[in-house]
């Protein structure tokens, strides 16, 4: 009996020292693998790193010799005075400038702030120029020299604007000349089973213009995630005509009550033909009033010119007689 205790004291006794000499290992072992993997791993990007240094170009600190004068001294010089100049025109002139550029169609092209000082450029130019021209002359008194430089800055503050508002009112021609023909080839698409966005794009595939350009960013919003809704009303904002917003009034009227989209590109593409007929109608009625200006100017005196002179001669002829 008291040899069976024993014999099964020992097998205890044996089977805890086994038990806490595998926690012990798994412990101790663990640990050891975690620092001997971590220590691969700062071995392997000590070595990549190495690797890289020896691969990588060596980098020369740049003196101020070495910067071009150009991109040290002048373009520095023209951003300063650029901002002190920008800083005296006034908000409202950058906020009209950045719509007529938008009207133009030339947002992303043109910058605001170029414009901006184009138009202070434009000014002191006219003004430098008819003090120029004008300061030689003796006769003139200090105070109508000095009227004369402002009527030049006046000319050119206005300069500016004339042209911006003519390339707006070609672009307008353009648009109204191209909208029944995009109209007619739309509704077309859409009565053969095209839907909208696949009519407009077949159309801008195969046609070029402002009002082909102005679609083409409606289908680029669109492809952003922008509802048809909202791109058609940027576009109409873009374009600022009552024809655009005509049309995409009635694209979103459709939409929203579910009416037929083809009958109403239809009755548009009508409306939009009589009113292409109607505005030519109205600029073949100017065109007696507007040659009025080059008759007076060049043909009647011409006419004066050809019928009286020989009466006039003769007549000379006659009193020296």
């Amino acid at each position: 009996m008291i040899f069976l205790t024993a014999l099964f004291g020992a097998l205890v006794g044996f089977a805890a020292v086994y038990i806490i000499a595998q926690r012990i290992r798994q412990k101790y072992g663990l640990q050891a693998d975690v620092s001997r993997r971590l220590q691969k791993f700062k071995d392997d990007t000590a070595e990549k790193a190495a690797k890289s240094a020896k691969r990588a170009p060596r980098r020369v600190a740049l003196t101020l010799a070495d910067i071009p004068f150009a991109d040290r001294t002048i373009k520095p010089l023209l951003e300063m005075i650029k901002q002190k100049l920008l800083s005296f025109a006034p908000t409202d002139i950058a906020t009209m400038l950045e719509r007529k550029i938008m009207l133009a169609g030339k947002k992303g092209v043109w910058h605001v702030n170029q414009c901006v000082m184009a138009w202070i450029g434009s000014i002191a130019a006219c003004a430098v120029v008819a003090v120029i021209f004008f300061a030689d002359n003796p006769e003139l008194f200090l105070i109508q020299k000095i009227l004369i430089g402002f009527i030049g800055a006046v000319v050119g503050a206005i300069l500016p604007f004339v042209v911006l508002n003519s390339i707006i009112e070609k672009r307008h021609r353009q648009i109204r000349r191209q909208m029944p023909e995009f109209l007619d080839l739309l509704c077309v698409s859409v009565q053969a089973g095209l839907s909208f966005e696949g009519s407009v794009s077949k159309i801008t595939a195969r046609m070029k213009g402002p009002l082909i350009d102005e679609c083409k960013q409606m289908q680029r919003d669109g492809a952003m995630g922008i509802p048809r809704r909202v791109s058609l009303q940027q576009m109409s904002k873009r374009c600022d005509m009552e024809e655009v917003y005509l049309f995409t009034a009635s694209v979103i009227q459709s939409e929203r009550l579910g009416t037929s989209l083809a009958k109403t590109l239809e009755t548009q593409a009508m409306n939009m033909r009589e009113r292409h007929r109607q505005h030519v109608k109205a600029q073949a009625l100017k065109a007696p009033v507007k040659i009025v200006f080059p008759l007076v100017l060049f043909i009647l005196p011409a006419l004066f010119i050809v019928m009286l002179l020989p009466i006039i001669y003769n007549t000379l002829q006659n009193f020296n007689m």
